[in-house]
């Protein structure tokens, strides 16, 4: 009750404090033409936003229509077009309080408006030029009440005041204004991070002549960079001494060992995935636990496969460093495939490979290089003659790509051209004892 009764006092005498500022600026003929001087201000910004604004417009919007960075820079620019009136008369003001101070010797009143046309450029900054949503609410949560207080003269003592009110946390002790600053900051920068980011990722990925390992390693390397130094500098603007990072650092280390040495495992294995490029995204890859399907993306702990049914199976880094994995391609590489078949012992097998061969290699997706069908006689089964054939394609033989049911019917072509059989198999059934 105490603290609420000193908060109650504070706000009395604050009042009274400005019930006789206000007091004295309406008797005092000083204040009077300083009031003058901020009408005249205010008159002279809107005549030249009414002449000026037109024309800026007509200048700048088409340039605003094209594409790159000068007409990104035009459209920020014209999104700061609203902010013109009261900016004008912030710079007439300032230039009015040096002239009132030295002919009045005082230029309260004429700061006071100064300060308040800030304040309305704080409100349409948020209203007109933030457009993302987090930015926005951070402006009108926190621009707009510190540029009010700011407004009326009470940034300072308001300041002051938070700054004394203190809270413990073991042998570390924040001021609530400290931790006020790092949330905003925090606020700031890792949303700085992110879209930074963002953007540095993107121009990352679009470098076409690198491959797509180096590419990741390239983004990973930028994120780390980005949020490390963020983290750095939010604890600097908290006032917390980097020393103590170290006892967090010993604290981290122990945790590590205990139990979050999968967790550090995978990291380091994701580190190595990378630099060592054998499994990219874009890759078609099996595991030894059964696990196959396309990575789509690679994340600081695992990899995340989508399968062919469009299911997502997220694999630990740390399984493509200590089992076996099998690659099935690398951005599109030649695979090779085979189609078994049989044929009767009728048929004449040496025509058979010249007329499978001849029939895959029409097929528009059989590669030539690095070599074309080869069939390959593999046995002689019990009712037919097996055999087989080897052909290559660019890309896995599943999901969109069904190349061995095109070859299995190119070879059933083939052989009823030329009249070639593919038997089926024949049991001769015994009948023993008497007959009735």
């Amino acid at each position: 009750m105490g603290g609420q009764a000193e908060i109650v006092d504070r706000i009395r005498d604050y009042a009274t404090q400005l019930w006789q500022l206000a007091l004295g600026w309406g008797s005092s003929p000083a204040a009077w033409s300083q009031f003058a001087l901020l009408l005249v201000a205010w008159g002279l910004a809107a005549l030249a936003e009414r002449r000026l604004l037109p024309r800026l417009k007509a200048w700048l919007a088409p340039m605003a229509e094209a594409q790159g960075l000068l007409p990104v820079i035009v459209r920020l620019a014209l999104r700061f077009l609203p902010m013109v009136l009261p900016l004008i008369a912030y710079g007439l003001t300032a230039l009015g309080e040096a002239f009132t101070r030295q002919v009045f010797g005082s230029g309260a009143v004429i700061a006071f408006g100064k300060r308040l046309f800030l304040f309305l450029a704080a409100r349409l900054f948020v209203a007109h030029v933030l457009r993302d949503p987090f930015l926005r609410l951070l402006g009108r949560y926190v621009l707009i009440p510190v540029a009010a207080l700011y407004a009326l003269g009470l940034a300072g003592p308001v300041g002051a005041w938070l700054d004394g009110l203190t809270i413990e946390m073991g042998n570390i002790t924040f001021s609530v204004m400290a931790l006020l600053r790092g949330a905003v900051a925090g606020s700031l920068l890792f949303w700085l991070g992110s879209w930074s980011n963002r953007q540095s990722a993107d121009y990352i990925k679009a470098q076409e002549e690198l491959r797509p390992a180096t590419r990741e390693l390239a983004a990973k390397a930028a994120e780390v960079a980005i949020f490390g130094a963020a983290f750095l500098l939010l604890l600097q603007i908290m006032g917390i001494n980097l020393t103590t990072i170290a006892v967090l650092g010993g604290a981290l280390g122990v945790g590590i060992g205990l139990g979050l040495q999968q967790i550090a495992a995978n990291f380091i294995s994701g580190i190595i995935l990378l630099i060592e490029g054998q499994a990219t995204v874009g890759d078609y890859v099996e595991l030894d636990g059964g696990e196959k399907g396309t990575i789509v993306r690679m994340t600081a702990r695992a990899c995340i496969l989508e399968t062919f049914d469009g299911r997502w199976i997220v694999v630990p880094n740390e399984h493509f460093i200590t089992t076996r994995v099998v690659n099935y391609s690398d951005q599109g590489s030649a695979n090779r495939y085979e189609a078994p078949f049989s044929v009767s012992y009728e048929t004449d097998i040496e025509r058979v490979p010249e007329i499978i061969e001849r029939a895959v290699a029409a097929l528009p997706f059989v590669l030539a290089a690095p070599d074309g069908p080869d069939c390959e006689l593999r046995g002689f089964g019990e009712s037919a003659v097996d055999f087989a054939v080897e052909y290559w394609v660019s890309g896995i033989d599943d999901g969109r790509n069904k190349y061995g049911s095109q070859v299995l019917f190119a070879i059933w072509r083939a052989l009823k051209a030329e009249g070639i059989e593919m038997p089926y198999p024949r049991r001769v059934i015994e009948m023993r004892g008497a007959q009735a």
